[in-house]
């Protein structure tokens, strides 16, 4: 392979990688001048890669989409990742049904190295996707969109029908997506409500990209991890009670963090939380994070308060009785 095609394809996978490069970083990361840069563009856009080029000082290029879908150039690590997320998705609920992506899958395999082929076999048949069910269905289309978007920084505006029904456009800067359950979430920084907010991905109507980056806020991934969950549980629940506790409000929202999510003041000295679950012992474990020394009192109904009741009564004679012998 001739040193100009090697550099070509090194200017392609850079190009690949961010939405926007500086025309003076793209020569200083190939170690050519910016006039090679420019012919070496040249090259791609007589390839059908349409190149689009900013002139100025901040100036620089950005590859954009065409009217046809040119030859990508994948990295090992790259393929393999993009076949398993395929044979996974193959299984999912996505718009399209699984013959799109089976489609693509004989596609992308049919052009793997035997090696690399061998590592997808491996792979995939440790991978046991969870069962969909009755999972909303989500668009390949916004998903694309979206992590573009947080890929590149770049700030979107949402259309979003809540649980409601109510219709809102959402300002924010996307940060992550993330598979809970059998649903998908995109975190982000909500800029009308100065807060980070999780959205249901199946519920985002349509999604329009502004070109206006943003430099990403710091978040740690045990506080990514908190919120999918809280945002991944907060939906109707089989068994739903509040817990008013004798804790003020700002108090519960220091010692609960994320899980504070739709707590309210009650008074001034009051919190009420929400709690719930599949049952009464998902309710119970819920109670069980109330602070030590803290009193409340709860709703929550019947049958499940009176199953709660004698489960904690046969706990407590279990504690109060005498220990069982020890194991031989």
């Amino acid at each position: 392979m001739s040193d100009t095609t090697s550099r070509a394809l090194a200017l392609l996978n850079l190009l690949q990688t961010h939405r926007h490069w500086p025309g003076t970083e793209l020569a200083g990361r190939l170690g050519v001048t910016e006039r090679t840069v420019r012919r070496d563009v040249d090259r791609l856009r007589e390839l059908g890669y349409r190149v689009e080029s900013t002139p100025g000082a901040a100036g620089g290029y950005r590859l954009e989409a065409g009217s046809a879908v040119p030859p990508l150039l994948l990295t090992d690590d790259e393929a393999v990742t993009m076949a398993i997320g395929l044979r996974v998705a193959a299984t999912q609920q996505l718009v399209g049904g699984a013959e799109v992506t089976l489609a693509a899958l004989a596609k992308l395999e049919q052009v793997l190295p035997s090696a690399l082929r061998r590592r997808v076999n491996a792979l995939a048949a440790s991978v046991q996707p969870a069962r969909i069910g009755e999972s909303p269905v989500v668009s390949p289309a916004i998903i694309g969109e979206i992590a573009l978007a947080a890929r590149d920084s770049e700030r979107l505006r949402l259309r979003y029908v809540d649980g409601a029904g109510v219709e809102s456009i959402r300002r924010v800067e996307p940060h992550v997506l993330a598979p809970a359950g059998r649903k998908w979430y995109l975190l982000c920084w909500d800029l009308d409500r100065d807060d980070w907010r999780t959205f249901r991905i199946d519920r985002i109507e349509s999604v329009e990209h502004t070109r206006v980056l943003f430099a990403p806020r710091d978040i740690s991934e045990k506080e990514i991890e908190e919120r999918v969950l809280v945002a991944s549980s907060w939906s109707p629940q089989k068994v739903e009670a509040d817990a008013v506790m004798e804790l003020p409000f700002s108090e519960m929202q220091e010692w609960f963090g994320v899980w504070s999510q739709g707590a309210s003041a009650e008074g001034e000295a009051r919190t009420r939380w929400p709690v719930g679950g599949s049952d009464w012992r998902e309710a119970m474990y819920a109670l069980l994070w109330i602070p030590a020394g803290v009193e409340y009192t709860t709703d929550l109904p019947e049958p499940e308060r009176a199953e709660l009741r004698e489960a904690l009564e046969r706990m407590l004679r279990a504690i109060d009785a005498p220990a069982p012998p020890a194991r031989g």
